[in-house]
């Protein structure tokens, strides 16, 4: 009996790996991919970084929390500049174009009313603005213009984070805690390898495992938003805005809280 049960077993299996191996159950999953699926999780971090830095373009969109608020951005980035837009979790929203050091944020006129109105001093449009009247006149003066950030002005540096390629995908790559290599996926219909850092708690990240090894998905540390990553190498028009679409501010700017 013992005989008869073990060659039934044996025969169960036979099959069952002919099936398995027919569904693809048995298949190399890294096989026809850029191979950096069987690499270690820290390589596969480092390869990932290497192409990010590499590429002249990306394409970034998903929610950041910083410094206790919640930003949504939708920005093209490259290696001299960014255009795109910026919300609030106040709901305000504005956009960021930088060319070279040009900085420059386009915003409708409730955005700037909002920050006209508990600024210390006005804006250079109305420099005698007091009331509400005379802040609304002057926010309606900024209403949809391109204007150019000072570069001295406490603002420029936040705002052109944005805008910044290199530091921008640093910020967003570096896992912390220690690294594992996690499951395959897709992001995109494009095959990945997930990275995560200290179980998940440190970030995850999804790395192409279709030609250039780059970033596709980031899950950054401690629930501090996700992003997607695409648009690698792809060129994107950006050019300083016609002087007819500009307006100088000349003072500091006056952000809106995001709180």
């Amino acid at each position: 009996m013992r005989t008869r049960n073990a060659a039934l077993v044996g025969a169960l299996c036979t099959v069952l790996s002919a099936v398995l191996t027919a569904c693809g159950g048995s298949e190399d999953p890294d096989a026809g991919t850029n191979g950096v699926g069987k690499l270690e999780a820290p390589a596969i971090q480092d390869k990932a970084r290497a192409a990010a830095q590499g590429a002249e373009t990306v394409h970034l969109s998903g929610n950041v929390v910083s410094q206790g608020r919640t930003f949504r951005i939708d920005m093209r980035l490259k290696k001299n500049g960014g255009t795109g837009r910026v919300s609030l979790s106040n709901a305000s929203t504005f956009e960021l174009l930088r060319v070279g050091d040009d900085l420059y944020l386009k915003a409708p006129a409730g955005f700037w009313a909002r920050g006209a109105a508990t600024a210390p001093a006005a804006p250079s449009a109305a420099p005698s603005a007091t009331g509400k009247g005379d802040a609304a006149a002057a926010a309606g003066k900024l209403d949809d213009k391109y204007v150019k950030v000072p570069a001295d002005d406490p603002s420029y540096q936040q705002l052109k984070g944005f805008t910044d390629k290199n530091v921008l995908l640093d910020g967003l790559i570096g896992l912390h805690g220690k690294l594992a290599r996690g499951e395959h996926g897709t992001v995109g219909g494009v095959r990945t390898i997930r990275v995560t850092g200290a179980g998940g708690s440190g970030g995850t990240l999804e790395v192409s495992l279709a030609g250039t090894p780059y970033p596709l998905r980031v899950q950054r540390a401690g629930g501090a938003g996700q992003l997607e990553l695409d648009g690698w190498g792809k060129d994107f028009a950006l050019a300083v805005p016609a002087k007819e679409q500009t307006v100088d501010y000349g003072k500091q700017l006056h952000i809106p809280s995001g709180g």
